[in-house]
């Protein structure tokens, strides 16, 4: 068994046991938004272990040993953060000994249905998404990187613009946090300053931008056809995060808000842009 198919295989096999334990764990404390912490935290734990079996399988590694590692430690800084953020906001809302609600939109999921609809709609297609997302990791830590100019300048490019994805993500959840600080009574009724002038969404754009990033280094970077095989990652979690289940699903009810239609009228909705001026 060659590298690649045995970090495919251990890929799979951790995306299950975690899936279904956190499934587990949902049942039990009520609250099916314990799988969005383990979003992060799932890819951290697939690059770890299939980083590993990739190490034993192909001992003598070379130069694929470097951009295993790059790769892991991409992976473990974007998702490590993306956990705390979720874990933090959710428990920042609570009192003592008070248990986060539910997420509304599992509630509005879940309203009249059996826990039985949530594995299938929930945790199956959040395991398989995890799954098709994390392949340009997968290749990353596993197919052997020739040692060629080729090969390195999508590296450069990929550690670039994983930059950029994470400055927007974590900036713009931290500006959003602290407007969320102020009291209601005294804060605008919409987010319109900082990163948040430039797109209604920097949260979004910032966490595709990084698995681009993630691409360009672990697909990319490991030849043409790496590349082209595992680019149905970055499209999906772009797709996902910007029409999906992400900014256009969010978008629904943020529209309800007073002044955010005049917001969204002025501010581009995904990608970047300077504002454009009132009429």
């Amino acid at each position: 068994m060659n590298a690649l198919v045995a970090a495919l295989v251990a890929a799979a096999v951790t995306v299950t046991v975690l899936m279904t334990a956190t499934a587990l764990v949902a049942r039990r404390v009520g609250r099916l938004a314990v799988v969005d912490v383990v979003w992060g935290a799932g890819f951290v734990l697939v690059a770890v272990v299939a980083a590993v079996v990739a190490s034993v399988v192909d001992a003598g590694g070379g130069g694929t040993v470097a951009q295993r590692w790059l790769v892991v430690l991409l992976v473990a800084v974007w998702g490590g953060r993306l956990a705390w953020h979720i874990r933090s906001r959710a428990h920042g809302l609570l009192g003592p000994g008070e248990t986060p609600p539910e997420d509304p939109r599992y509630a509005a999921l879940m309203e009249g249905k059996p826990f039985s609809y949530a594995v299938t709609r929930v945790f199956v297609t959040q395991g398989v998404a995890m799954f098709v997302v994390a392949l340009p990791v997968v290749v990353g830590v596993a197919v052997a990187v020739p040692a060629s100019s080729w090969h390195r300048w999508p590296i450069v490019v990929g550690l670039v613009v994983f930059a950029v994805g994470l400055a927007f993500e974590a900036v713009g959840d931290a500006q959003l946090a602290a407007y969320k600080e102020v009291p209601k009574a005294e804060r605008p009724p919409v987010l319109a300053t900082g990163l948040w002038a430039w797109t209604r969404h920097p949260n979004y754009f910032g966490d595709a931008t990084v698995w681009w990033g993630l691409w360009l280094v672990g697909g990319l970077g490991s030849g043409w056809v790496a590349g082209l095989a595992t680019l149905v990652a970055p499209v999906a979690m772009t797709y996902s995060l910007a029409f999906a289940t992400g900014a256009r699903l969010l978008e629904r009810e943020m529209m309800q808000r007073p002044g955010y239609p005049e917001y969204a009228a002025r501010t581009s909705m995904f990608v970047p842009r300077p504002p454009r001026r009132a009429a």
